[in-house]
């Protein structure tokens, strides 16, 4: 079976998926607080993190490591209206990005993007390590 990675165009696709997700988080008037500049280097981590999660290239535990995103996301506070924006403005993106528009594949998205913002504020409310999300590396999501 072919993995979200390669069902979605691989890094190129992921890549401008990514590209038109942060323009649009950056620009938006819920997030903007999150995402309150360019970054650089911010778009790349955000695909290298997908495309390991769809199946890709370890990237991102390679040149980051997990910890990377836990520290990125501590004391953001991550409020609920901002965390249900992210997961709307993000699929939306993929319309935009022409990505694979079958519902398998949007469903498994959907998923790994509701999760991931999950985890993610959690971590932004976390004061002590114990508070965090127990996940502690890229986790691979599949079909």
């Amino acid at each position: 079976m072919t993995s979200l990675y390669e069902h979605a165009g691989g890094d190129e696709a992921l890549h401008r998926l990514e590209e038109i997700f942060y323009a649009k988080a950056l620009a938006d008037p819920v997030l903007s607080e999150v995402f309150p500049r360019r970054e650089p280097h911010h778009v790349d981590h955000l695909t290298w993190f997908t495309a390991e999660s769809f199946g890709g290239p370890d990237r991102f535990t390679r040149e980051l490591g997990f910890e990377h995103i836990i520290e990125v996301h501590r004391g953001l506070r991550i409020t609920d209206e901002q965390r249900e924006r992210f997961v709307q403005v993000y699929l939306e993106s993929l319309d935009e990005a022409a990505l694979p528009d079958d519902e398998p594949f949007r469903a498994a998205v959907r998923s790994h993007v509701e999760f991931g913002s999950r985890v993610a504020q959690q971590n932004s409310r976390a004061q002590m390590d114990e508070e965090l999300h127990p996940l502690r590396e890229v986790p691979h999501w599949d079909w």
